[in-house]
């Protein structure tokens, strides 16, 4: 990629860290899903050796693979109802295309949430307890993810001509000239600072730091949402739109607030239960 005619920086970052030809390979994306779920299953071990586990060692493999499923499935399949309905509608059987890309948080969100259900009932433990490590669990995945998005050239950002601005070539039409590309904010790197590494400490000194799992079950699971949402509402001030506005908002962010609303309810619930 030239970039001789332009101060600032041209994305030309590989998606795959292995490529075999073709769409096949390794791609960052992917191994960004594999060590979030990693992540997650050692922090499994983590919080059961803390005692803070409701699951006994046997169970915990069971409980990721269903967790991991609801992310998967969750995440694509509320990607093409929130995002790409027409063509889920049109051409349905391009949700199993994820090789093309195309997750959604929110959806994965949902997915999750209902695998903990069924997880609990299968085991006879505490949702909220679940909950609450599910929520310390994710935003290593949301890093990992945006940081993949990055790499990808996807997901980009508003028109801006700040320093750090970079050209994403994939946001124009093919073949255009890079000098007449206008730059875009990094605005997956930006996310992945906040949904990721922000609500990543946040939960960890949560987790480890007071008792708040202990005494107030489901209450940890609330906060994550509740900044989860504000800071996704943030980053997406510098993201471009990538479909139809609602009530003047980008869909991240309206779906967001429902997050948040959730993490309220949630707080309260615990708040409650512990006054009773």
């Amino acid at each position: 990629m030239d970039t001789a005619t332009t101060e600032y920086w041209v994305h030309d970052l590989d998606p795959f860290l292995i490529h075999f030809g073709g769409d096949i390979g390794l791609r960052y994306y992917g191994l960004a899903y594999v060590l979030a779920f990693l992540f997650a299953f050692w922090l499994f071990g983590r919080f059961r050796r803390a005692g803070l586990s409701p699951l006994t060692k046997n169970q915990e493999a069971d409980a990721m693979l269903f967790l991991v499923l609801g992310a998967l499935l969750g995440g694509r399949l509320g990607f093409m109802l929130l995002y790409d309905l027409p063509q889920f509608l049109r051409e349905p059987w391009t949700i199993v295309e994820v090789w093309r890309g195309g997750m959604a948080s929110h959806g994965g969100f949902a997915g999750v949430v209902l695998a903990g259900i069924w997880v609990a009932k299968r085991y006879k433990i505490n949702f909220w307890r679940l909950a609450d490590m599910m929520a310390v669990m994710t935003p290593p995945g949301l890093m990992l993810g945006r940081i993949a998005n990055f790499i990808n050239g996807e997901l980009w950002g508003r028109i801006s001509y700040v320093s750090w601005a970079v050209i994403f070539p994939e946001s124009a039409a093919p073949g255009t000239p890079v000098s007449q590309i206008p730059p875009r904010h990094p605005s997956q790197l930006y996310e992945a600072a906040l949904e990721g590494l922000l609500c990543l400490v946040y939960t960890q000194l949560r987790a480890w730091k007071s008792n708040v799992i202990r005494e107030h079950p489901g209450q940890l699971g609330g906060e994550f949402l509740v900044l989860y949402g504000i800071v996704r509402i943030v980053g997406e001030q510098f993201r471009e739109p990538d479909a139809s506005l609602i009530l003047d908002l980008s869909r991240g962010s309206f779906y967001s607030i429902f997050l948040a609303l959730a993490g309220v309810l949630m707080i309260w619930n615990a708040r409650r239960k512990h006054a009773d």
